[in-house]
């Protein structure tokens, strides 16, 4: 029998221990549904979280200034050549590299010797040839006299009068007085005299140096002005006014100068192009755009154009340091003026695409398209509006939408302050209304108590021993 209820007993456990499990189990469920946890988490302040610094966009006239590079060219580049050979007996003292020259100036002569006794020989050449000149002018006259002497009748035929023989002694006169010339040039290109007003880039030849014909003396440019050629990307070409030329332009053009000369003598020197170098401090020159390439540049695919520096050689013109042939240089150029432009600065984008404003105490991102932009400034074509309050502060990963205040203005009175826990407030207000102060005046009072306490521990004390 005991073993009987044992099993029973058993099999009770067995089957009431799962169906305990699941009423509990079904029980605290139910508890779970009916009472669910209330967060405790208050919602999102209100008050700034930062401070930023705005401007109030508003168009404006805004003149277009697009930068470009490119090396310093000379005008016009030659090398001067010896026509005739010899030795130099006599260098100019501006015949050095980097020496000035005045157009007709003698840089180098020659050993004119051999050159003059040439020409005399052609003078002595052509002396001779007339005097048998002359001298068949005379058969001629004399001739005609004898047949009209003789009285035939008949008309003499050009032997008898000696023609051949005058028109050959004609042709030595021409012969001797064309090689007089031709010695005498020889003589002219001794002195080696400068084509026009420029600079000696390179010296070959030097005092005592035997030369030929066709022999290398020096390179020279000419100083009137330099020309330096500049890419234009081609975003910025429709903002640029460019000096376009067409077929018969320089018919109208010659005209058109030589009235604009006759009324304004200083119009050439007007500026639309700044130069600059930092290459001997800083190097500033004022030249002009003059003409546009005919080409696009194959392998940049960009538009070249030609800016000239005037005079740049000329102390009165262009102060400091003188500019260098092949020196690198920047270019500041006037372009177009864009009426009703929303400007803003470069470093307030992001990505290229967006900015962010303030608008009624919150940050705000917006998407714009810019319609032309340089290192500095951009002009907005969409996504912005006049009146529009453009953060300028540079800002990490934050979201639309964030509470933000702005640097230089007094916060809104209006935002709520932190809330104080419940249980708490009510006892300070006890013991505010004990102390006959307010909640407020009772926290500044112990805020400025801990500060002291703070600072009390903070200090160190220094025992000093009498």
């Amino acid at each position: 029998m005991s073993l009987i209820n044992e099993k029973k007993s058993s099999n009770y456990r067995k089957i009431l221990l799962p169906v305990i499990i699941i009423v509990t189990t079904v029980i605290l469920m139910m508890v779970i549904f009916k009472n669910p946890p209330t967060s405790s988490r208050g919602a999102p302040s209100k008050a700034p979280q930062m401070t930023v610094e705005t401007t109030t966009l508003a168009p404006q006239t805004y003149q277009v200034m697009v930068q470009s590079f490119g090396t310093v060219k000379p005008r016009t580049q030659s090398v001067l050549f010896a026509q005739v050979s010899g030795q130099i007996n006599y260098v100019s003292k501006q015949f050095r590299a980097g020496g000035f020259f005045e157009q007709g100036d003698i840089l180098i002569q020659l050993d004119d010797r051999d050159h003059r006794a040439e020409v005399n020989i052609a003078q002595a050449s052509l002396m001779s040839a007339k005097q048998v000149l002359q001298e068949e002018d005379a058969r001629v006259k004399q001739a005609k006299a004898d047949w009209k002497r003789l009285g035939n009748g008949k008309a003499p035929n050009a032997l008898v009068l000696r023609q051949p023989q005058y028109e050959a002694a004609k042709a030595q006169v021409l012969s001797a007085e064309a090689q007089l010339d031709k010695v005498k040039l020889s003589l002219e290109r001794t002195s080696i005299v400068a084509p026009y007003a420029g600079r000696i880039l390179k010296k070959n030849v030097d005092i005592g140096q035997v030369i030929s014909s066709n022999t290398q003396l020096a390179d020279i440019f000419a100083v009137d002005y330099v020309e330096i050629r500049l890419p234009i990307k081609n975003k910025d070409l429709p903002l640029m006014k460019l000096p376009e030329e067409y077929r018969n332009a320089h018919e109208t053009s010659e005209a058109n100068r030589i009235k604009t000369d006759n009324t304004n003598n200083d119009s050439s020197m007007i500026s639309n192009v700044v130069i600059s170098s930092d290459l001997m401090g800083n190097q500033i020159w004022q030249g002009k755009i003059v003409r546009t390439e005919s080409a696009i540049d194959e392998i940049s695919q960009q538009l070249y154009v030609v800016a000239q520096i005037i005079r740049p050689y000329d102390g009165e013109y262009n102060q400091g340091a003188q500019i260098k042939m092949g020196q690198y240089v920047t270019a500041e150029i006037t372009g177009r003026e864009v009426d009703n432009a929303l400007v803003i600065p470069s470093s307030a984008i992001y990505q290229g695409s967006y900015v962010y404003i303030v608008k009624d105490g919150l940050l705000m991102r917006k998407e714009i398209k810019l319609g032309w932009q340089n290192g500095t400034e951009s002009i907005v074509t969409q996504g912005l509006i006049a009146g529009d309050q453009l953060v300028l502060t540079s800002l990490g990963q934050v979201s639309s939408g964030t509470p933000v205040a702005i640097a230089g203005e007094m916060p809104d009175q209006n935002t709520k302050k932190p809330k104080v826990p419940k249980e708490r407030r009510e006892k300070l207000e006890k013991i505010a209304s004990q102390k006959g102060i307010s909640v407020e005046a009772l926290i500044a009072e112990r805020s400025a108590a801990k500060g002291k306490t703070s600072k009390a521990n903070a200090t160190p004390v220094a025992k000093v021993d009498n």
